[in-house]
């Protein structure tokens, strides 16, 4: 190349045109007569018989005898530094359900970067008033509770930053995940437990457990993995490491078989085989699939999570932990791409509860593929709700509980309405979470009770929902409470307290079971005609309940309202709801002092009343067939003092139960 300077401007597209050094080979001299290897500055001098080559040539300087200083001063270099150069910010895929790929890791099959969130408190929190709760041992080796703890303790930040979201006005174009923004600030804040790594069973953990989002699984331990399949440790021996697997998510994101509940055909990880646009190639035995190999030389334990689509939400993901696996074979074959994919067959190690089992015996009863044992009813609701409820006795021979009237709803007598005016919004196609006009925003405190798909995002001393009143149409998200059923429940004979509550859909945290339905009494009438001697289907709101923590905890996020986190009722009136003659399933539902179910006053407005419903909402994630409970609370009398004679004895068996309640 010649060392003529360009007339035309630079490009310098042409100077980054080169080898990287690790691809050039040195060409050393082959004989003595070879030129001497020669080292000058870009820009000279040069000895004789070399000159300088593009881009460093340079015009050639002529001294200015004039001048005191006879030395040249060398152009400045026109040449970009590396780093100048930024390669585009990447963000996530927009999902709600926290699956973040294949088993592999990849959304859509492309490695992805997390979209930036600051994280910022308001300037009257400080750092000193969060509290952990969970010491160092309890970080490193958990228990349920604390499980339990944190695990709860994301959801509701997750909610409250679902809820700060979905009220912006415009896309930015960013990823809203809330689950990876929630759990980054808890982690950072040490909220997580189980940080060990181990084989085998993780504390607190139990089969059949249920999450809706890997980060779950990430922050109690269970799988440290946000995106990889395949979770593993290293082992340390006196002569060498290897890696051995500790658990595996199998979710459809490879072609696994997955339909035998004891036995699990599972895809190694890599070559990509399902990235869209990029090439396929052999899988290699690194990384996951070496841990695998290495856990079927040693036969250890394998943890094994099944992903499936959530029967509520089509488009989200639910995991069950299946229990523990041994690899029993591997071997290669060809896949869909053609090319060399790994494969490992899981068995269950027998004596385990049921998990996967069960859930594929419940898709096998919804599609009429299997008779239900002990079915009395197909539908208690004979139609009145959009779910039909079945009524199910496996246990003895009662035909059925008493009979009631079936009602959808709570039945207000004409002395308990309310006369003062009440005025509805002025939306006409519906509600939207950031819009400052809807009325019925406003009186929930300016914020959306409840997310984009439907979950309650805290407990409120009252909910303005929509109602009859309203021009918005029955679509909008603003009337949970008003939609009927949307998990399929069963009423089911217990062994020994009488007929409860089950769903057969898993049922995340925030979701909306049921209305309290039945009639509103007057309590003190009531007792004087003696209409509650049976109050076992009777609904109290003057009663006293266990208080608890549900709410996300301020300070976390900016925009937060310390004094906006109260979780105490506040009730226009108190409301006494009898079930005995008329209502629904909400009074087969028993009564439990550690519930996975709680209440949440809901007020409404029709023909210029307002109406006050008590609704249910699920306290934390229920896997199927887990019996759905509340608190029922203890009655006091008119002076305040507790009524012995009403208490009875309870049944729950939890670990906290108080002995008695009512």
């Amino acid at each position: 190349m010649d060392g003529t300077v360009p007339s035309a401007p630079l490009d310098k597209t042409k100077v980054l045109d080169v080898k990287p050094l690790r691809s050039l080979r040195p060409v050393l001299p082959s004989s003595p007569q070879a030129p001497p290897f020669v080292c000058a500055p870009p820009f000279g001098p040069f000895p004789p018989g070399f000159s300088p080559f593009y881009p460093f040539s340079a015009p050639e300087f002529t001294p200015d005898n004039n001048q005191n200083n006879n030395t040249q001063t060398p152009p400045t270099s026109i040449a970009t530094p590396i780093r100048s150069f930024r390669s585009p910010d990447v963000n996530f895929v927009d999902g709600s359900n926290g699956d973040l790929g294949s088993s592999d890791g990849f959304l859509d099959g492309k490695k992805r970067r997390a979209s930036s969130y600051k994280q910022k408190r308001p300037k009257n929190v400080q750092d000193s008033d969060f509290s952990v709760g969970i010491s160092s041992f309890e970080r490193d080796d958990g228990n349920r509770q604390v499980a339990n703890n944190v695990l709860m303790r994301f959801d509701a930040l997750r909610r409250r930053i679902s809820q700060i979201e979905d009220a912006k006005e415009t896309s930015t174009g960013l990823i809203r995940r809330a689950d990876l923004k929630a759990s980054n600030i808890l982690m950072s804040k040490g909220v997580r437990t189980n940080m060990r790594k181990r084989l085998g069973v993780v504390p607190g953990v139990e089969i059949g457990d249920i999450f809706f989002f890997r980060m779950e699984m990430c922050l109690i331990g269970l799988h440290s993995q946000s995106m990889a399949g395949i979770d593993y440790m290293i082992t340390r021996s006196d002569l060498d490491e290897e890696p051995v697997a500790v658990s595996i998510i199998s979710s459809g994101g490879y072609d696994d078989d997955a339909e035998d509940s004891d036995i699990l055909i599972y895809s190694g990880q890599g070559g990509n085989a399902n990235r869209k646009g990029e090439q396929a190639a052999d899988q290699k035995l690194e990384r996951g699939n070496l841990a695998l190999e290495r856990s079927l030389r040693r036969a250890s334990e394998v943890r094994v999570i099944r992903g499936m689509k959530d029967a509520i939400n089509q488009s989200s993901k639910v995991y069950v932990y299946d229990g523990l696996y041994t690899v029993q074979e591997s071997w290669t074959e060809k896949g869909k791409s053609g090319c060399n994919i790994f494969k490992y067959k899981l068995v269950r190690i027998p004596g385990q509860p049921g998990a996967f089992a069960l859930w594929k015996l419940i898709q096998r009863w919804k599609d009429g593929m299997s008779g239900r044992v002990g079915l009395i009813l197909p539908d208690l609701s004979s139609g009145a709700e959009p779910i039909p409820i079945a009524l199910i006795n496996d246990v003895d021979d009662e035909k059925g509980p008493a009979y009631f009237t079936y009602l959808t709803t709570v039945k207000y007598s004409k002395s308990f309405r309310l006369t003062q005016p009440s005025f509805g919004c002025n939306c006409y196609s519906a509600c939207g979470p950031g819009n400052p006009n809807c009325s019925c925003v406003q009186k929930n405190g300016g914020d959306f009770p409840y997310t984009a798909n439907g979950v309650l995002v805290s407990r409120k001393p009252l909910i303005y929902e929509c109602g009859p009143s309203c021009p918005c149409n029955r679509d909008c998200k603003n009337r949970v409470s008003q939609t009927g059923l949307k998990v399929r429940l069963d009423v089911f004979k217990t062994k020994d307290r009488g007929w409860g509550l089950r769903s057969l859909d898993p049922i995340r945290a925030g979701t909306f079971i049921c209305e309290y339905a039945g009639e509103v009494v007057d309590k003190f009438k009531a007792r004087q005609d003696g209409e509650d001697s049976n109050e076992d289907y009777v609904f109290d709101t003057t009663r006293t309940y266990d208080s608890f923590k549900w709410n996300y905890e301020p300070g976390l996020i900016e925009d937060d309202d310390p004094s906006d986190t109260t979780e105490e009722y506040d009730l226009p009136y108190p409301l006494v709801i009898s079930a005995k003659n008329v209502g629904n399933v909400a009074r087969f539902m028993n009564h439990s002092c550690s519930p996975n179910v709680f209440w949440q006053p809901i007020i409404f407005e029709n023909n210029n009343e307002s109406f006050v419903h008590v609704a249910f909402f699920a306290m934390k994630h229920v896997p199927p067939m887990t019996e759905l409970t509340y608190d029922y609370g203890i009655s006091k009398s008119d002076g305040g003092n507790y009524e012995p004679h009403r208490k009875k004895k309870c049944l729950c068996g939890t670990l906290k139960c108080r002995g008695y309640f009512g």
